[in-house]
């Protein structure tokens, strides 16, 4: 049972980072800092959409309008954090 707490935090971990890669990666993008016309940085540009989109749209419907301004990743690192501090002071103690 260990392992399988061991192995969900670390996915949480992971995802963490895909999130805040994809963050930078839309700025970046918004502000032409990377050719949108290269086929890695829009293949790059693919994969996190697809890893981060399916968790940050359920978060944007409920969100007001902020005029352009995105805060959907830090709701959605919030949560993660609540849920990874959970499994880890509240799930963890249990198992041992």
């Amino acid at each position: 049972m260990l392992a399988l707490i061991q192995t969900i935090v670390l996915a949480l971990d992971l995802y963490w980072w895909i999130i805040i890669a994809s963050a930078i990666f839309s700025w970046l993008y918004a502000f032409n800092v990377v050719n949108s016309r290269n086929q890695f940085v829009g293949t790059i540009g693919n994969m996190l959409f697809r890893l981060t989109e399916p968790a940050l749209k359920p978060i944007r419907r409920f969100m007001p309008d902020l005029g352009g301004i995105d805060i959907s990743p830090i709701i959605l690192l919030l949560l993660l954090f609540f849920v990874r501090q959970f499994i880890l002071t509240t799930v963890l103690p249990l198992v041992i």
